[in-house]
């Protein structure tokens, strides 16, 4: 019998699904900046919308999150501690995004946790599991985080650790720092500790198992915890590399590409998104179209191309799309420059690659 989910009776930690929630607070940004059309793809049969978009930054309170958010948000929490900032479509009307792009704000440890993958939220009657990838914005000195287990164990002993709570102990966990890339694919351990702030890219699912909650007296998910979960050490994650024209390549899967432009100082670039793709800046600003974007600003592209003019200080952006491969035609240099001398570059020298090992484990950092 295939087992059905309401929001009333499905034990998850957030929710089955973060659609369109209820506005809480919005960024004070540009007014909305729409161009959404339509356009016909290859199959004579379908149609696409072509989206073009500033998005629209929706906060979200947590008990772990900061009053804090400079100088990724000109938010004024009004007390509330933020520990998300969502990026949404502004067009409340549009079909609902594959992929959720978040900043996440840790004063507190959050939870130990576990998403499922598709095949198990089908089975529940969700749309979609959880695999996620996050990029290390700000670190404290002694932040952490961590990704799968020491090592593996069975079903039972799981059980019985997320029971007594000693799965702390089996956690793999490392300091995490500015740059890392962290990826988390469904069905992995992982935990968040504090002092951190992070940039997620996630299938758009809000499915979560808590196995551990530093004591805040909320329902830990123990079977469906230890059915979702594969424990046992993480996966291997690919290195990142340079792809060219100030991209590097951070995270390819199944669900999403993740990359990290590096552009230059009046640059300018046509980005082609031929899926759904969003873009948050990171460093420096630039004008994306007919809008101008700096730190934490970001847009919605789908089916259509906006030209990028990086500003006085250069752009370094994350670009996260619904791909399963990096697209090869993404990004194309459309300035001056071209005319320059080989030695020029239009790119900014691209920045460190990230370091993905650890103490025993190339891929240990993480989310919780």
């Amino acid at each position: 019998m295939t087992m059905r989910a309401s929001r009333a009776t499905m034990p998850l930690a957030m929710g089955p699904a973060p659609s369109r929630p209820a506005p809480l607070i919005l960024s004070p940004t540009i007014a909305a900046s729409i161009d959404s059309r339509r356009s016909i793809t290859g199959d004579v049969n379908q149609e696409t919308d072509m989206a073009l978009e500033q998005a629209c930054v929706q906060a979200m309170p947590k008990p772990w999150g900061s009053t804090d958010l400079l100088p990724w948000s000109a938010i004024e929490p009004d007390g509330a501690a933020i520990g998300e900032l969502w990026f949404q479509r502004r067009d409340m009307h549009a079909t609902e995004p594959a992929l959720l792009l978040k900043l996440l704000f840790t004063q507190e440890a959050l939870s130990i946790q576990v998403h499922p993958d598709d095949a198990f939220a089908q089975a529940l009657g969700l749309a979609r599991g959880k695999t996620e990838a996050w990029y290390i914005l700000a670190a404290t000195p002694d932040a952490m985080v961590g990704v799968g287990l020491k090592a593996p164990c069975t079903a039972a002993e799981l059980r019985a650790a997320i029971t007594d709570g000693s799965i702390t102990e089996l956690v793999q966990w490392r300091k995490a720092c500015k740059g890392d890339v962290i990826f988390v694919p469904a069905g992995t351990i992982h935990a968040i500790g504090p002092g951190l702030v992070l940039a997620e890219i996630q299938q758009r699912s809000d499915t979560t198992f808590r196995l551990f909650d530093h004591g805040r007296q909320r329902e830990l998910h123990i079977e469906h915890g230890v059915a979702a979960a594969h424990p046992g050490p993480a996966e291997l994650q690919a290195p990142a590399r340079h792809l060219g024209n100030g991209r590097t390549l951070l995270v390819a899967n199944p669900h999403f590409v993740l990359e990290r432009f590096d552009l230059a100082s009046g640059s300018a670039w046509n980005l082609s998104a031929t899926r759904e793709t969003w873009l948050v800046v990171i460093a420096g600003a630039a004008s994306l179209g007919s809008f101008p974007v700096g730190i934490g600003q970001g847009c919605f592209i789908e089916a259509d191309s906006v030209r990028i003019e990086a500003g006085r200080d250069g752009l370094t952006c994350l670009v996260a799309y619904d791909a399963a491969s990096p697209c090869p035609d993404l990004l194309h240099d459309v300035s001056a420059r071209d005319a320059r001398a080989p030695g020029d570059a239009v790119s900014q020298p691209p920045l460190p690659l990230p370091a993905l090992a650890g103490p025993s484990n190339p891929f240990t950092e993480a989310r919780a």
